[in-house]
């Protein structure tokens, strides 16, 4: 269906910001690695470039007034009530893990972390409780959207993070096989927790 058939009561309204405008905040992120991916995407939602662009306008005037609400508080607004909300020990850091569904991914969840204090110290995209994980044995399995950061980071440790380039973006560097069975070295890029490109630097 293209976004031009696509009915009004089904397009991003330009009043409150919905989750289908959360959706093309994580698929603005994610075109500088894979327009195609997030052309297909945006075809499915049925909204234009034009709406994308809009949707991370208004995003970034939220995170950055200076009357700002919480992150937290702005994540609910948006998403509505957590799907779930768990009790988590990171380390030596008690958190609160609150996660919403993402209808473009249905195996994921979007996942923030919630400092004793409310701070969100993380967030990003997880997979869902009960989801099948992705068979990660080789380099041939590590393609764009396969798999979240903590996916890659358990299939082939140990894994070194990286800074990402941008906020919401992180690396991973870890060695893995290659079709012959070679080891290489890897450095895997992510935004929003979800693998966008990977490159053999070794």
């Amino acid at each position: 269906m293209s976004s031009d058939s696509t009915p009004a009561a089904d397009r991003p309204a330009p009043g409150r910001f919905t989750p289908l405008h959360f959706q093309l905040v994580l698929l603005r992120r994610m075109a500088d690695h894979n327009p195609d991916l997030v052309e297909a995407a945006r075809y499915e939602l049925g909204v234009s470039l034009a709406e994308m662009r809009e949707a991370n306008k208004r995003w970034q005037a939220m995170v950055r007034s200076p009357r700002s609400r919480s992150a937290a508080s702005r994540y609910r607004s948006v998403l509505g009530p957590p799907e779930s909300t768990t009790a988590r020990r990171i380390g030596d850091l008690d958190c609160e893990a609150r996660q919403w569904p993402v209808p473009l991914w249905p195996s994921l969840r979007f996942e923030i972390l919630l400092a004793p204090n409310g701070a969100v110290w993380n967030e990003w995209l997880v997979r869902a409780p009960g989801a099948e994980p992705p068979a990660l044995h080789s380099l041939e399995d590590l393609t764009p959207w396969s798999c979240t950061v903590d996916e890659a980071a358990r299939a082939f440790a140990p894994a070194r993070p990286l800074e990402g380039s941008a906020p919401t973006r992180w690396g991973l560097s870890f060695t893995a096989p290659d079709a012959q069975g070679v080891r290489r070295e890897v450095v895997a890029e992510f935004t929003w927790g979800l693998l966008q490109r990977m490159a053999v630097v070794g």
